[in-house]
């Protein structure tokens, strides 16, 4: 089995903090989403030791109110994916031993999306601080009628990466949080125009920052803080 991550590892500081950079679809972006190896990904970074994960990811948007360029600090998701390993216990000689069972009633780190949340407000960055991401296997974009079937389910923000990397992250006793970028409404909202790849990189590129600035004002906080209790209290059952 494959256990490179999807790039190499980047190692740097940021005032002063040990920080790793890793592209989950590579830095050419040549990995689809199906076939990142995310079990890689989330193990490469704990190996480094990582304590934290903060991941960008791009996404369409459900709600009239989470308009493209908008930032969501993700707290729930639902699954759509059918292809991916969740779970490094998985029963072969080469992964860890046991089954694990572990509980994801709040499945990102909520001491780590509150530092996300307070920063974007003292930065004047429009921010929900909540929003429920449903994950489908892609590289395909939503049809109308899964789109509108998404939100009657409650889904705020649609996208093709959180699962499994949120629940590898728990898994693997990571504080995970997410800034979800919206970059289009999908297809459900009419008169508007459906998601399109250009679009969506125009909308991409002119936001980064955004996330950047918030990213890179929150690294040193959380490094400053104690997170003992937190780690702790990611629970792993096997």
């Amino acid at each position: 089995e494959n256990r490179e991550p999807s790039d190499s590892l980047v190692l740097g500081k940021n005032k002063n903090v040990d920080c790793v950079l890793l592209a989950r679809h590579s830095r050419q972006h040549t990995i689809a989403p199906t076939n990142v190896n995310f079990r890689a990904n989330i193990w490469a970074l704990k190996m480094e030791g990582c304590t934290h994960v903060l991941v960008t990811t791009a996404c369409g948007s459900l709600r009239e109110d989470i308009q493209p360029g908008d930032i969501v600090v993700l707290d729930q998701f639902i699954d759509r994916t059918t292809k991916r390993q969740q779970s490094f216990h998985d029963g072969t000689p080469s992964c860890l031993p046991g089954v694990c069972h572990i509980p994801m009633a709040e499945p990102f780190c909520g001491n780590t999306r509150e530092v996300l949340i307070d920063i974007s407000k003292k930065l004047g960055i429009k921010c929900r601080s909540k929003g429920t991401m449903i994950t489908m296997e892609g590289s395909r974009f939503s049809s109308k009628a899964e789109s509108n079937m998404f939100r009657l389910w409650g889904a705020d923000v649609i996208n093709i990466t959180t699962i499994p990397e949120v629940v590898l992250a728990k898994e693997a006793r990571l504080c995970y949080a997410s800034l979800a970028m919206a970059t289009d409404f999908d297809c459900w909202k009419e008169h508007e125009e459906a998601g399109s790849v250009d679009k969506v990189l125009k909308t991409l590129k002119e936001n980064a920052n955004k996330a950047t600035s918030i990213l890179l004002t929150a690294i040193p906080q959380i490094a400053a803080m104690d997170w003992t209790d937190t780690i702790q209290n990611i629970k792993c059952t096997v």
